[in-house]
């Protein structure tokens, strides 16, 4: 065996060995901090604490409102970003053929992905809450939440768009279906997974966001229906683990929020991935 073989076979293995390490090291991160989390939580689990609303008269703590406002606000978000986000991704890469227009959109969405959250709230409270006079609320927090939201979906449905062949577009074409129809039913069933991958993403950034939320939904525990609870201040679960960890000390109490993010993170992937696989049955038969 040559030297410069070897040479290659060391360096081909040492990278090997990085990558596995690399590797490890991620798995066992992600591991000790669900780990952690959970020991830290557990003990302090209750079916009270979850299913009541907070009473300042005796000190009891309840976590509902921060549940259903942490919903409500990642429901509206998603009806507002979602059909914004992919008709703008459809036009930039099916439907323009203006390069300089392209340009500028992708500027903007470079631009918004790049700002940070804490500008986001301040632009939100001064526009959505006293500009527009929503004040206070989870719209003014779902807004807000929206335009944090739309670089990334852009840029995953645009990214999945591209990896559907053009053969299935002109065979489309070729049996005279129109634009817009193939496009819905030949297109977007294709790239399906890229738009559920952007929804996983939007909604894990908005479930860990709080910065912004601070500024524009503010910070009540207000247990309301989705409508009323729209018009009024609400704190989400992150909002409400900074409050109960920073400002009151609760830290067991932050805890179990902590362990409740993770399964609804947990779920709500769970919940897009089987949607993304019926979709695409459904669409293949």
């Amino acid at each position: 065996m040559s030297v410069s073989s070897v040479k290659r076979k060391i360096y081909k293995d040492t990278m090997l060995s990085l990558s596995y390490a690399c590797m490890a090291i991620t798995i066992a991160l992600v591991f000790f901090l669900i780990i952690y989390i959970f020991v830290r939580s557990v003990p302090y689990f209750s079916w009270q604490l979850l299913t009541t609303t907070p009473s300042y008269l005796d000190g009891t703590i309840g976590l509902l409102p921060d549940i259903m406002n942490t919903v409500y606000i990642i429901f509206a978000a998603l009806l507002l970003v979602l059909p914004m986000g992919v008709g703008t991704a459809i036009y930039l890469n099916e439907y323009s053929n203006r390069p300089k227009v392209e340009k500028v959109i992708e500027y903007c969405i470079e631009t918004l992905a790049g700002i940070p959250s804490i500008i986001y709230g301040l632009v939100g409270m001064l526009v959505f809450c006293q500009f527009l006079g929503f004040k206070t609320s989870l719209l003014a927090g779902a807004l807000t939440l929206m335009i944090m939201n739309l670089p990334t979906i852009i840029r995953t449905t645009q990214e999945s768009l591209k990896t559907v062949p053009q053969s299935y577009r002109e065979g489309a074409f070729g049996l005279g279906a129109a634009k817009w129809r193939v496009i819905r039913t030949v297109v977007l069933p294709c790239c399906v997974d890229g738009i559920v991958t952007g929804c996983i993403l939007s909604v894990g950034r908005m479930m860990g966001e709080s910065a912004a939320l601070l500024f524009t939904a503010g910070f009540a525990h207000n247990l309301n229906g989705f409508f009323d609870a729209m018009e009024s201040a609400g704190a989400t679960l992150t909002v409400a683990l900074y409050v109960y960890a920073k400002e009151q000390g609760e830290f067991e109490v932050a805890f179990v929020i902590a362990a409740i993010l993770m399964f609804m993170s947990l779920a709500i992937n769970i919940t897009a991935s089987v949607l993304a696989r019926r979709i695409r049955n459904k669409k293949g038969a």
